[in-house]
């Protein structure tokens, strides 16, 4: 991987498709996966990055655990990703598995402290990074169809015309839009949803991430900047806890009556203008998220229950991935490339698993429930 010089830069507008009719690799989603795949190649290759949104969505919350420096240092944006300020989390208070709190803290982490993050800006930096190293940027930019032509794929892009790619990669989030063009399906794992809002901060339990179990689900919370916390709530969406969380009073009620997250809730309210929302949050996985000129990464080619928070660190180690694939296959060797892309994610979605069930296995307090 090449160590690319970490340097200022101010994010530049995106671009237009003038006399741009070919590239080596059409990049659609311009995530922290997409970008991580468009900082490794742009420079190398020409690039396109496409995304259907010109600017950052409102998230539900966002934590990197530290091991991501190691990635941000090869994607070469470490530094202005420290000069942003992004809080730090010092540990987890849990109660999971039994009524006892338990506290991790970043202490024994060999890289010491995470981050909670602010997703807008994050986004913000990666994308214009990924631009200040040649990538071209189109957004909005809606994906028409695809097409196999000599060399590679013909993909309409909205009213920008048509461009030929020699490799397309699906960085397009759980949707997996260019691997359902391409006929394939993501796999759900379960129906989990997810039920959240953003909070006041009421200075309790500062710079730690909260876990609660109970009987219907798992409640969730997290410091974000502007002094606000998210406070989100996850269960089966075909469940009655599901119904009951699906507007913010439902969900303030659940979590008043919790020992962990009560303290989170302001007396008089003062929270109709936050944001919130309702939404998919189980895993998934492609059966086949590679295969002749096309990769998938982030949460298109797998995403993650939200338990184990590895989801936005593998959409910058995927997107990191199939940058190396993609280079490996523009270099003349597509089906090693695939092959090694097929068994990165194969080793990934392995080490999430295995974790993952033991996790949720601990908790037993609730044998007849229909979530546990």
């Amino acid at each position: 991987m090449v160590h690319h010089r970490q340097g200022a830069w101010q994010p530049p507008p995106a671009t237009g498709l003038t006399r741009l009719t070919a590239v080596d690799a059409l990049i659609v989603g311009a995530g922290p996966a997409g970008c991580a795949a468009a900082l490794s190649l742009a420079g190398q290759r020409s690039v396109l990055l496409v995304d259907r949104r010109d600017g950052a969505m409102v998230r539900v919350g966002e934590s990197l655990p530290a091991a991501a420096v190691r990635i941000l240092s090869d994607l070469g944006v470490m530094a202005a990703f420290q000069a942003q300020g992004h809080a730090p989390c010092h540990g987890q208070l849990s109660r999971w598995g039994s009524d006892r709190l338990v506290e991790r803290d970043a202490l024994r982490d060999p890289y010491g402290p995470g981050w909670h993050l602010d997703r807008a800006r994050f986004d913000v930096l990666l994308r214009g990074a990924a631009v200040a190293r040649g990538a071209r940027l189109l957004a909005p930019a809606d994906l028409g169809g695809i097409q196999a032509v000599e060399g590679g794929w013909s993909v309409r892009l909205g009213g920008e015309g048509a461009v030929t790619a020699r490799i397309l990669v699906d960085a397009g989030g759980r949707t997996a839009p260019v691997a359902r063009a391409l006929g394939h399906r993501p796999v759900a794992d379960d129906g989990l949803a997810c039920a959240w809002t953003h909070l006041p901060d009421t200075g309790v339990h500062p710079g730690m991430t909260l876990i609660d179990a109970e009987e219907g689900g798992w409640r969730y919370s997290a410091p974000l900047p502007g002094g606000r916390r998210i406070l989100a709530f996850h269960t089966d969406a075909d469940l009655d806890a599901a119904r009951s969380v699906r507007d913010r009073a439902g969900l303030l009620s659940r979590a008043a009556g919790a020992g962990l997250m009560a303290p989170l809730l302001l007396p008089n309210g003062g929270l109709d203008e936050m944001p919130g929302g309702f939404t998919a949050a189980h895993g998934a996985a492609l059966a086949q998220p590679a295969g002749p000129g096309w990769f998938a990464c982030g949460d298109a080619a797998g995403c993650f229950d939200p338990l184990s928070s590895q989801g936005l660190f593998n959409a910058l180690y995927t997107g990191l991935a199939t940058a190396q694939a993609a280079d490996r296959a523009l270099s003349g060797d597509p089906a090693g490339a695939t092959a090694l892309h097929l068994d990165r994610l194969r080793s990934v979605r392995t080490a999430y698993r295995a974790p993952l069930s033991a996790w949720y296995g601990l908790e037993q307090r609730w044998p007849d429930s229909p979530f546990w």
